[in-house]
């Protein structure tokens, strides 16, 4: 482990917080805030549902990526840093069923864009009047 974080994998106060570590907060803010948008009643008429669904199938490729990429981090994470677990877990089986985990949820996040996708082209062709 790096003096940059304490016993508990946060970073330190007097760190900045890593850039992956805010640009995931600010996902889940945006996320958030369609949820605010969204609520039950609200209504969304299909030009609007459509350009919100091509931006979030985008998970597809994006999500899938990233979470790939946390997974080969994580490895190398057990060559790069001093990594310890408390009560005796191994560090390296944690990283292996992490890895897992991630790898099945990238694969869903593929399956999430297709269905976004197919639902974007089901409103494809409508509009409104006000």
């Amino acid at each position: 482990m790096t003096d940059e974080f304490d016993e508990y994998g946060s970073p330190r106060e007097d760190e900045p917080t890593p850039v992956i570590v805010s640009s995931a907060d600010a996902i889940y803010d945006e996320l958030r805030t369609i949820c605010h948008h969204s609520l039950p009643g609200t209504s969304i008429p299909a030009p609007v549902a459509y350009k919100v669904l091509g931006n979030l199938k985008g998970v597809e490729y994006l999500l899938s990526q990233a979470l790939g990429q946390l997974a080969a981090g994580l490895g190398k994470s057990l060559d790069t840093h001093d990594v310890y677990e408390y009560e005796d877990r191994d560090p390296v089986q944690s990283v292996a069923t992490a890895t897992d985990h991630l790898t099945r949820a990238a694969g869903l996040a593929k399956q999430l864009g297709a269905e976004l996708a197919q639902a974007q082209n089901a409103i494809a062709g409508q509009g409104y009047r006000d």
